[in-house]
């Protein structure tokens, strides 16, 4: 890939989005955000940055500017909340786009799949977060000091099943397994709160592990699994002993603190391969 192309950062919450943007501005690469409304840090997203805020309905207006600002790549990274109304009402391009692609694809990932064609139908390339900064994909195997007994090992092997099929129904990435039983599976809400849910649920005995899958029909430029620091916070408030989570399919923000953070909790931290589980 020519890095010297200049990047579109749709930008929703979260840390990745800002250090997508300062990696740009370390090596020196042209770049032009569009911060989504009520999603995106305006910390991040600021006056010194090249950007335009729009809401979620904007997308037309969003890829006017682009091919403005003569933007040749495009990476969508960051968590985006469940919308407003407000946020849905759609300017004319956007409107014209969702009667094409019809109700029906309105699914989890199906309108991301939309917007990256819509996107590429301007003749911007859409990329992966993972091939502009390849380090922040999940490596194989335990990242840290602590490691899996053999509960927690078959606890992940069921998460593995559990969050495979979840995928394959386009439902969630994430699964919260105890001693053998599903306390909870990742729907609209987000890691989060399935962690802090799961926290109620919890049995006596050995704590359980968070397994978090890229689903098995997912592109992997948009929406991979991710983890990071507050990931690690919530798990061990809520009781989990460790998280496991795809190999090569899934982002880690910040791997030395992250590891660290785990070490320092008493967390397992561990990259999986679903084949291995099968």
């Amino acid at each position: 890939m020519n890095k010297q192309k200049k990047l579109g950062i749709i930008a929703g919450g979260g840390s990745l989005p800002g250090m997508l943007i300062q990696y740009c501005q370390k090596t020196g690469r042209e770049f032009f955000v569009l911060g989504i409304e009520g999603n995106a840090d305006r910390a991040v997203v600021s006056d010194g940055i090249p950007h335009q805020w729009i809401r979620i309905g904007q997308a037309g207006t969003g890829f006017k500017r682009f091919k403005e600002e003569k933007v040749q790549e495009v990476v969508m990274i960051g968590t985006i909340k469940r919308p407003s109304f407000a946020d849905l009402v759609p300017d004319l391009r956007t409107t014209a786009f969702f009667a094409r692609i019809g109700m029906k694809s309105l699914g989890d990932d199906g309108i991301l799949r939309a917007v990256v064609k819509e996107i590429e139908g301007e003749g911007i390339i859409v990329r992966g977060i993972h091939e502009v900064m390849p380090d922040l994909l999940v490596k194989n195997g335990i990242l840290g000091k602590i490691k899996p007994d053999k509960q927690a090992m078959a606890d992940i092997k069921r998460g593995v099943e559990v969050a495979l099929a979840l995928g394959r129904l386009d439902v969630g990435q994430s699964v919260v397994v105890q001693q053998g039983l599903v306390l909870g599976v990742e729907g609209i809400e987000g890691t989060d709160e399935l962690l802090r849910r799961c926290g109620g649920y919890r049995r006596k005995g050995d704590g359980g592990v968070l397994v978090k899958l890229r689903k098995p029909q997912q592109d992997m430029r948009i929406d991979l699994p991710t983890i990071g620091v507050q990931t690690l916070l919530k798990a061990k408030e809520s009781g989990l002993r460790g998280v496991a989570v795809h190999t090569g399919n899934g982002l880690i923000v910040d791997e030395k603190d992250v590891i660290r953070q785990a070490d320092k909790l008493g967390l397992f931290v561990m990259g999986v391969n679903p084949d291995e589980y099968e």
